[in-house]
């Protein structure tokens, strides 16, 4: 994690824009930067301010992990950084453009181009084999099926699974499904993987199995990953822990012992 002041009005992310990234602190390059981010639910007296002036630096390569009890922000701090939700006020910047200016177009192919995204339940198609499952990302953004095929086989071979292709999710395992759904988000080469409990509905085995995945995604592709869990056991594997409260980032580990420091 890095300490950077904010960055001044710039243009709008493109989905064909790589702008260098702002530089943050120690001179890493700072991927997302919040500064004082608020987010009201309704309004009038029934009025809920789930986010309460969020300032938080991710660095680019870095693997964050979210932790904090139901109704701290995670959540929300969450679903804006991945562009599902808006912020009510302050900035939000990704790679040094402004965010919180996008429309829904606009933020929808952000996160075509840079984002990905596993969650909790696998949310796989239950009719169609793993590759067709990780096929999917490129099957809408219109890729030629020799294209497809091809990034599918790459993506399933870098979470182990290349010999099981062919397999519906029924005959694999939920570690197995995991990883599909894994492959199908890093199919389109993404720079942020988005993790929202990715080990809920696994043992503690096949968790385990998940986390060193996340772990050699990050330090050999360079994905930056930040995952939202309630584990602390799962929370070891991130370099960093951003901890949440009642709305606020509370206080920000690092774990020296993933190698290089990033605060």
């Amino acid at each position: 994690m890095v300490a950077s002041g904010a960055s001044g009005q710039g243009a709008a992310v493109a989905p064909e824009d790589h702008a260098p990234a702002a530089a943050a602190g120690n001179g890493r390059e700072a991927i997302i930067s919040l500064r004082d981010v608020t987010k009201v639910y309704g309004s009038g007296p029934t009025a809920f301010q789930a986010l309460k002036g969020v300032d938080l630096d991710i660095a680019a390569g870095d693997f964050v992990a979210v932790m904090g009890p139901s109704g701290s922000g995670k959540s929300t701090t969450m679903n804006i950084l991945g562009c599902l939700d808006v912020p009510s006020g302050g900035t939000f910047l990704f790679r040094g453009h402004h965010v919180e200016t996008l429309d829904r177009d606009q933020r929808a192919l952000l996160r075509r181009r840079y984002l990905g995204f596993v969650f909790q339940g696998f949310n796989l198609l239950s009719r169609t084999s793993a590759l067709e499952n990780v096929e999917l990302p490129l099957l809408y953004r219109g890729d030629d099926r020799k294209a497809r095929r091809e990034a599918g086989m790459a993506a399933l071979d870098k979470v182990g699974l290349a010999d099981w292709w062919d397999h519906t999710p029924a005959e694999l395992s939920g570690g197995q499904q995991q990883r599909v759904a894994i492959a199908r988000a890093i199919v389109t080469r993404p720079d942020v993987l988005l993790a929202d409990e990715p080990t809920g509905n696994l043992d503690s085995e096949r968790s385990v199995e998940i986390m060193e995945l996340l772990t050699g995604l990050n330090q050999e592709s360079g994905i930056t990953v930040l995952m939202v869990t309630h584990e602390p056991e799962m929370a070891a594997f991130a370099r960093t822990v951003v901890h949440f409260k009642d709305g606020l980032v509370e206080r920000i580990d690092t774990n020296h012992h993933m190698g290089e420091e990033v605060s």
